[in-house]
């Protein structure tokens, strides 16, 4: 009789432990209380050094195109580099939609660290691409949204995310 006074005693304990946890807890923190984000960076291309270099360019009937750019707050050659634009693009006509197309920006500012996933399945080789975001890891962890990449010339692109947190971010 006495230990089922006991059992019941710690069930009860426990019990009330656990709703005044789920009461009382305070929330998590958020590094990012909103949960709509714009952000604005520029990617690179690198360059080219020495009187004798040639700018590399791929084939006309590539099979793939691979890249590792460089990510800058600025257009200018001497704008911070935030971080790294990499990608793996299959522009042949029979994987132009496929879901191998990614580019992966790295971006690592004061206020954000972590990665973006960006879906090229729908690249049109125009001026403008809107790309969807389809998920991040770090300060982007499960983030989606939308990507404007926009050509300003040979060499460098503006990237405009638009960015929607989940709700558990």
């Amino acid at each position: 009789m006495l230990s089922r006074i006991i059992y019941c005693t710690a069930v009860l304990l426990a019990t009330i432990a656990v709703i005044l946890l789920a009461l009382f807890s305070p929330q998590p923190y958020r590094k990012n209380p909103t949960p709509f984000v714009a952000l604005s960076f520029y990617i690179r291309q690198p360059q080219v050094a020495g009187p004798d270099a040639h700018p590399v360019a791929p084939p006309p009937a590539a099979v793939a195109l691979i890249f590792n750019h460089t990510l800058t707050e600025g257009p200018e050659n001497t704008s911070q580099v935030v971080g790294k634009a990499q990608g793996f693009i299959i522009p042949v006509e029979s994987f132009a939609h496929s879901a191998f197309n990614i580019i992966y920006l790295t971006i690592h500012t004061n206020e954000y660290s972590g990665s973006i996933s960006v879906q090229g399945k729908s690249l049109s080789h125009k001026e403008t691409e809107v790309l969807s975001i389809v998920g991040g890891i770090g300060s982007f962890a499960f983030v989606r949204g939308l990507a404007v990449f926009a050509q300003m010339d040979e060499a460098i692109y503006h990237i405009k995310l638009h960015l929607k947190f989940s709700n558990g971010s």
